[in-house]
């Protein structure tokens, strides 16, 4: 996901704030509950990303929400000055740079496996180990399955990549073989 400048530089901020109170994951968790909320009723979010409405009516409707939250006070004046902004359209990139900036100060690595079967417990556990070991961090993996790999395992990590399904091994022999 590409995010822009203006998302990275509000995510930083709202991340400094949080960081002089120590409270990462607590004002992280408040951004993505109220990031949920605008995904999730298609009227608010046309209400808060089109600047056809009054700014006003906006803040009114922004601060019902936060009310019925009962966010804490940085992350509902943080809110507020997404609005003042007109930058709500940005919320997702900037959850998602945000989430980002946490992972990093809290050792967090978050890894996606893609599996052409269910993996065992005791091979997760294995795997997990393996990936902390390789990243150094505390590992968070988002385990899915995909039949097409037909065997093995693809590991996503950050912008890495470890592909070790048969489908890829089938795939670079037939690229040798030329066919």
């Amino acid at each position: 996901m590409i995010t822009s400048n203006i998302a990275k530089r509000y995510a930083r901020a709202f991340f400094a704030v949080a960081g002089e109170q120590n409270s990462y994951e607590e004002y992280y968790g408040e951004l993505s509950l109220f990031a949920a909320i605008i995904r999730d009723n298609d009227n608010l979010s046309e209400l808060l990303s089109n600047p056809v409405y009054d700014k006003g009516d906006k803040k009114k409707v922004v601060d019902q929400v936060l009310q019925k939250l009962n966010l804490s006070l940085p992350t509902a004046n943080f809110i507020r000055l997404l609005v003042e902004k007109r930058r709500v359209a940005s919320l997702e990139d900037i959850e998602v740079n945000y989430r980002k900036l946490m992972d990093d100060a809290i050792g967090i690595s978050r890894v996606q496996v893609k599996s052409a079967f269910p993996l065992t417990a005791e091979l997760a556990t294995n795997l997990k180990r393996g990936l902390e070991s390789l990243t150094g961090k505390k590992v968070e993996m988002q385990i899915s399955e995909d039949a097409s790999l037909l065997g093995g395992v693809v590991v996503r990590v950050g912008d890495k990549l470890y592909d070790g399904s048969i489908k890829a091994q089938l795939n670079d022999m037939m690229k040798l073989l030329g066919s």
